[in-house]
This record gives C-alpha cells, structure tokens and sequence, in this order.
C-alpha cells in the first residue's frame, strides 16, 4: 500500500471507531442487515445458497474429506472406552435424567422434537412436584448454568405439539431481574416465516433428534423426548383412576393420553385433558434410551453446537438474544465446521464452550469403560447447512448385512426398499435384510429377523375414517416393504430359493388393565354433582406451581382473572367430590386395585384372583386394552452390536435429506461366555444384556416394576452405577437368543395373547379383516361399545377373569393379512406424488 493510501486507510479506520456507537452507526448497521434480510428471496432461484461461495466449498471438501476418513462416512470417529448404560422405558430415563440434570454445574443442552416444560420427570406428581422439568431447569439457571434447548417448529396446522409455549414458557422461568434471567435460550427451527426464509422454508420434514448433553461430561441419547405421554414403565399401565385419593394419579393432565381416541388438544393448557380417564385407558409407550460417559460426549456435543449456529445463522443471526458458540477443538481454521461465522457486523456474542477446560473432564482423562462407539446422523442443508449425510442408514446396512444369528428390531415404522424398483421408497435397508437371510439360508444357518413394530404406525382413531387415510398410507408402504409385491422382502428371499418364513418375523405389543371405576365412585359422582374428569382437571391444576411460567410473553389482565376463576371452580368440585367419600363408603384405600397390569407379569398373579369393590358384572365394563406403542429405535445384532437414537426406519429418517437424526452404534468389548444355538458364544455385555432385558418385558418374565425408582439401579446415570441385569432363573432362560426352547414360548405367547385379545376386545387391525366389509363384520361402526372395551358385554364375568389369565407379557403377532384385499391408501388430494415422500 502507498504512503498516501496507507494514511487514508487510518484516518477512515479512526472516523469508523468514532462512529462506532451513534445513530449514524447504528442506521448503517440496520441498513445492511436489512439488504441481507431482502436478499434471502435470492434463495428462491438459489438452491445452493450456502454452498456457492469459495470459502463453503472449502468447508464442505473438509467435512467430505472427514466423513470418507470414517466408518459410515460418519462426521464422528469411532471411539474406545465408552462408558454406556441403557434405560428400558420412560421410569427409569426420566429419573435418571432428573439426577442428572439437578448435577448440572456449567451447561446443559437439550434437543427435542417436542418438549413439555410441565413433564414430571419422577411419579407420582403429586408427591414429586419439585421434579417437574420446569422446575429442574429454573433450578439451574438460578444456580448460574447456563441451558441452551433446540426443538422442532412444527407446521401448528399439522402438529399439536407447540413450541411456542416450550420456548415461552422457559423463558419466562427466570423474568427480568431475578435470578437466573438470560440464562435459559430457546431456539426454533425451521422458521416458516416468508419475510425472514424465503427460499429455506421447510413445511415436510422435522428436527428429530432427542438427546441432552451435560456439562461436556455426560450424554443422553435414544428415543424419547422430554414430552407428555413418554413415561411409563415395563408392566406399562392403562389405568389411572383412583377412588381413594386424586392425589395417587400417575399421569396428570394432557401426559394421560391415547392419540387413538383423542390427540393432544391445546398442549399449552398443560392441565386439560378431554380424555376422561373413568372411560378410557391410556395409550402405553415402550422406548429405549441411552447415557453415556466417553469420548462419544463430545461428538454428540459437536452435532448440537453446529445445530445451534445454523440456527443462529438462518433465523437469529440479528438477534442479541442468540449468541454464536466455539468449542475447544473446533477453533481457528476449523470453526466453520460447527458453522461458526464472522460476519463484520455481527450480532450476539461468541461463546466458548465448555466454560472449564476440556481436559477436566473424567472421559478425557482414561477410558471409561469398554464400549467401542460411533455417533451417526442424517442430516443435510437444510437441518444443519451440511452436504447429504446418511451414516445412520449406511450403520444399519453394514451391520444388518454382516450378521451371522440374529437381528433384533425394535422401532416406530418400517418402510425400507429392497432396490430401485419400489419408488417413492429409497432406503435400502430392506436389502440387506434380504442379503443377510439369503446368505444364511444358503449356507444352512439358522438365522432370524425378529422386528417389533406398532399395530398402528400412527395416531388414527378409526382406520376406516378418511382423516385415517395418512396412517393408512403408512401402513400401506410397510406391507409393501414387508411381504406383499415382488420387490418386497419375503418376495426378494422367496425369489433367491430360501423361504423367508423360516427367517423373517414380525410382532406387535399389546397391553390391558382395569380401570377402578366402581359403582361407589359412581354414586360419589352423582351426589357432589362432579364428574371425575373434572376431578383429574382440579387435580392437575393443583400441582401446577403459581407463577412458575405463562404461556404468552404478554398474557392479559382479563385472562389472568378467567384463569383464576377456572382454577377456584375446579378445587371447588374436587373438594365437593372428595366431601362426598365417606357418604358413598369410600375410604382412603380401596382392596380393588388401581391397575392390574402387573398381572401380565412375572409373579404378577391371576386376574382371576384380583379383588373387585363391586359386583363382578360391573367390572366387565372396566377392562380396557390398546396397542402398546414401539416408540424405540433399536437395533441389536449379534448380542454384540446396538444402534439406538432417534431414527425410524423409512425416508424420512434414513436417507439424511429429510427429517434429522442422530444415533450411537455401540459394540462393547468387554465379552462374557453365553451360547448361541446351542453353542459356546462370546457375547458383549451391553448388547447381550439390554437384549434378555427386553425379551424378559415382552415375554412376561420380569416382575413389575415399584413406582418408587429412587432404588433402582436402572433409574440412575451411568456414573451412578451400572445396569441392574435383573439375574435369576429368567435371565438365563433367554441367554441363548436362538434357543428352541425361547422361540417357543416367544410364538407360543405372541399366539395365546392375539388370539385372547381377539376374542375379547376384538382389537384391530387383525388378520380376519381383508377388506372394508370385514372391518364392518368384525368391529361393527356404532357407538353401542367404548373403543378398547369388551366386544361382547354378555360374557360371563369369570370366563372374562380366565381368559384374561391366559395373557402373558405383551407380545402379540403382526396380522400381515389386514386389508390385504382391499385398497389400504387410494390416490387423492392426501396421498399422492406429490405427498407420498411424507409417509414413507
């Protein structure tokens, strides 16, 4: 630079500081970010947006570069020396999450596809109101962590899960001038705003991940969100009406649900439920989930941190309140890969995480465990501003193709292609299924595909209705990818001369219980002039703390007052209901219990023998079963491999261009003497033992569990101690997973169970409906009986009693005839070329 220039420069450089700071300054500022702001329309005819300029493709030949360097093209390295425990249903992840989380010293992040500020994280509520996830955060933040949470912006039209209140009732946990104020940030994503996105608008495809990362020091991941209607545990209860006392119920308010019969209504008034819990039984969840401490901790911190500056650079980039985050080891030249930017007049400030050194942590210095893993995703432009990945899809296939006994699926959806022929369907999953049985028909090994699906993939109420006719489609597509077609997988085995009956079998779950709706309750009822919903309704109100949060920044005066009213009228009925207990003989314990699903469990007892205050007549009217819904996204191959996170199998998930994702495929090599066919075998004690556990649920071979898990092993983090194996005669029973013996009971109870559902409750779908007038046949449209209820009201009571007694565990048999001659999904306004990449 000339002398003269040079000068220039510096005078310029001086006028911009002193201007720095004026309304001069600041309308330059604001006049840029307003020409950036108008330019995203560009986007529109600009697809490649942010992969067209010189220093994105740099930084996408890096990532590339990294990716080809690792297994599954991964963004994540394998890892040695994880420490990982798994949790089997909602009881045990939630609790361990609340001692986790309560620990919680420097930060925490937390991303969901839904989640429930008013979700207690330990049961009862009534006797745990401090264990509300609200109320878990604000103690945090007043404690000075700072707490970062990402969650799904739904298309409201669609989905009723509602951000809106998750990120306005966080925020205003800790308002202005109290403790804890700026410390909880809230962000949404995609943004449907045209004014804002323009070109990066996304209506079809979600955020799906659900992990939380603590401190850098310890990880959850799997398949449950921290959201209504996810806790449950292994005896999974439909029940929740409690004549001796309100206060003794387990799921309060919106979190007691059956998406069959009503979905969530206005999630925001977390108290309501329109679902009255004296008529219907709840829909029960099975999951899976895992903690971990290792090396693993940083990559799933590394996908979050990247997630949160695109976020930041897509929709907040002009907003003070989102600040930008580094990461020790992500600094300098190597920033732009968790998507930090400088923009010359940037807005929110940098922060470097963790606060403490990285080295600090216990992971970083030894091994902590034995479990060999590898974080994979599915993610692209518009989730993260990525190029295409989908190692969570090339992880199933390898190791789905490389089995040699068995592969054990437990997961929401099936939707999976066996090649190109079976558009719109792309994942390739279904193919490897077919190679690995193939193979091993060929070679004379006994081999076996064992996948637990829902009944119903979808939250449908009546499959005949046309507002079915989504989860019809899905249905629809998993038949197809399942057995019926020539490109589906029996059709593909069956066309390479191995019968793929002998290797591929599919299951469903099911669940039934009493509601304890006696004729004193009744008659309790009809004296205060209070139904027990409003009951359930005063109940939940009353447990939710004043003043914690408000669902709008800006609720008005005049609602504050009707909020007030409804609450007085509410604990008004409740104490007029409960003035009426000794009037009607109800005392504060009853011998007829609150639920009996524990008698589908090991040492449970008989229904047969189970008490009932009333007339045996009246408890007919009282049974209630509904599919068991297979939330988990599992795979366990081997007894030596497990991928668990969040990713179904279908498009969506799998094919990274859709909805994002992120699992651990985890091999643990600390190995112990089993047997496999009969035969000495080496299994990993991780997957071995998740896998007994998980059969020993499903088959009835484990006893309920107490609703107190303060005890349980299995309810705390990995740092606490190990999992609880449950050792015992059952345990060994199911050891070797290709066992004769096994097998057996595993069909003989998935036949017993269908086959007493089928004759009781008439529960669909079922393989005797093959078409529309079948439906009508075997589950007449009236509304003469509750949905869920007993078919046949003219029963006698004890036959009713000892079929129930037949019902062991939860397993039942997928009825791949359902509908098989009949169109499960025509093409319309619904479903259509232009939709169909939405349900599969």
């Amino acid at each position: 630079m000339a002398p003269g220039e040079e000068k220039e420069s510096r005078m310029f450089a001086g006028l911009r500081d002193k201007l720095k700071g004026t309304n001069l300054y600041d309308a330059k500022v604001g006049a840029i970010h307003l020409k950036n702001k108008v330019g995203k329309f560009g986007n529109l005819i600009n697809p490649n947006h942010r992969h067209d300029e010189e220093h994105e493709k740099l930084t996408d030949e890096k990532r590339t570069r990294i990716c080809e360097s690792h297994r599954f093209n991964s963004f994540a390295p394998e890892r040695d020396g994880n420490k990982i425990k798994w949790y089997v249903d909602g009881q045990d992840y939630f609790y361990a999450v609340s001692v986790a989380l309560e620990r919680a010293k420097e930060t925490i992040y937390i991303e969901d596809w839904w989640l429930s500020p008013e979700l207690f994280l330990r049961r009862p509520p009534y006797f745990n109101q401090e264990w509300r996830l609200d109320k878990v955060l604000k103690r945090r933040a007043e404690a000075g962590v700072k707490i970062y949470v990402i969650v799904y912006k739904e298309v409201a039209q669609a989905i009723s899960c509602n951000s809106a209140h998750t990120k306005h009732a966080l925020h205003a946990l800790c308002p202005e001038g109290t403790p804890g104020h700026g410390n909880i940030t809230v962000m949404r994503h995609p943004d449907h705003n045209v004014f804002e996105n323009a070109g990066d608008m996304t209506f079809y495809w979600a955020h799906h991940e659900k992990f939380i990362v603590i401190d850098y020091e310890m990880a959850f991941i799997g398949g449950l969100d921290l959201c209504f209607g996810r806790w449950d545990n292994r005896q999974h209860p439909l029940a929740d009406v409690h004549p001796a006392g309100v206060q003794n119920e387990m799921f309060p308010g919106q979190d007691f649900n059956n998406n069959r019969i009503l979905d969530f209504q206005t999630v925001e008034d977390w108290k309501s439920n329109e679902l009255s819990k004296a008529d219907f039984g709840r829909m029960p969840w099975h999951d899976v989930a895992m903690c971990l401490i290792g090396d693993c901790v940083y990559d799933i911190a590394e996908h979050f941190v990247l997630r949160w500056n695109f976020v930041k650079r897509d929709k907040y980039k002009r907003s003070e309140g989102f600040d930008w985050l580094t990461m020790t080891g992500r600094e300098g030249e190597n920033e732009d890969l968790v998507a930090v930017q400088r923009p010359k007049h940037p807005v929110g400030q940098y922060i470097h995480h963790p606060l403490s050194p990285l080295e600090n942590r216990s992971w970083a210095q030894g091994q902590q465990g034995t479990v060999h893993a590898q974080v994979v995703r599915s993610s692209c432009d518009w989730s993260s501003g990525i190029l295409t990945e989908h190692s969570i899809q090339n992880a199933y296939c390898e190791v789905i193709r490389n089995a040699q006994h068995y592969v054990y699926i437990e997961n929401q959806f099936f939707i999976t292609a066996t090649g190109e022929e079976q558009a719109p369907i792309h994942n390739t999953i279904g193919r490897a299924i077919v190679d690995a049985c193939v193979k091993a028909g060929k070679e004379g090994r006994k081999f076996r595909v064992i996948i637990v699906i829902p009944a119903v993939p979808g939250f449908a109420g009546d499959l005949r209705d046309d507002a079915a006719m989504g989860t019809r489609a899905i249905m629809d597509y998993q038949y197809k990818s399942i057995h019926r077609g020539p490109h589906s997988i029996f059709e593909q085995i069956k066309s390479q001369g191995v019968d793929p009956k002998q290797h591929v079998f599919i299951f469903n779950l099911r669940s039934y219980d009493r509601l304890n709706k006696t004729s004193a309750m009744v008659r309790q009822e009809e004296k205060s002039g209070v139904k027990y919903q409003d009951v359930q309704r005063a109940e939940a109100e009353e447990i939710m703390a004043e003043g914690v949060h408000s669902t709008t920044d800006d609720a008005s005066s005049s609602d504050d007052e009707t909020d007030k009213k409804e609450k007085e009228r509410l604990i008004d009925a409740k104490r007029r209901f409960e003035a009426q207990r000794e009037e009607v003989g109800l005392k504060n314990t009853t011998t007829s219990k609150d639920s009996i699903a524990e008698t589908a469990m090991l040492n449970g007892g008989k229904v047969s023998e189970q008490r009932w205050d009333d007339d045996l007549e009246k408890e007919k009217e009282n049974f209630v079963q509904e599919e068991l819904y297979i939330h988990g996204k599992l795979l366990i191959v081997d007894d030596r491999i497990v991928i668990c996170g969040s990713s179904n199998i279908n498009d969506r998930s799998q094919m990274g261009l859709h909805d994002s994702e992120l699992s651990i495929v985890m091999e643990d090599y600390n190995l112990f003497d089993s047997s496999m066919d009969g035969q000495p075998f080496k299994a990993g004690h991780h997957a071995a033992t998740l896998r007994r556990l998980l059969w020993r649920e499903h088959l009835g071979l484990l006893s309920a569990q107490p609703l107190d898990a303060s005890q349980d092993p299995n309810a705390q983090p990995v740092d606490v101690c190990p999992n609880d194996i449950v050792e015992g005669p059952e345990y060994e029973f199911v050891a070797d997973p290709l066992s004769d013996k096994v097998w057996d009971m595993w069909c003989e109870r998935a036949s017993t169970n269908t086959q007493i559902f089928r004759h009781l409750f008439r529960a669909d779908p079922d393989d005797n409906i093959k078409t529309f007038d079948d439906y009508e046949a075997f589950l007449p449209r009236h509304n003469k009986f509750k949905q869920g209820h007993l078919h046949d009201p003219f029963m006698p009571a004890e036959e009713v009693r000892q079929k129930l007694d037949q019902i062991k565990g939860h397993l039942v048999w997928m009825p791949l005839d359902f509908l098989s001659d009949a169109p499960m999904a025509e093409k319309g306004l619904q479903v259509n070329a232009y939709t169909e990449s939405i349900y599969t």
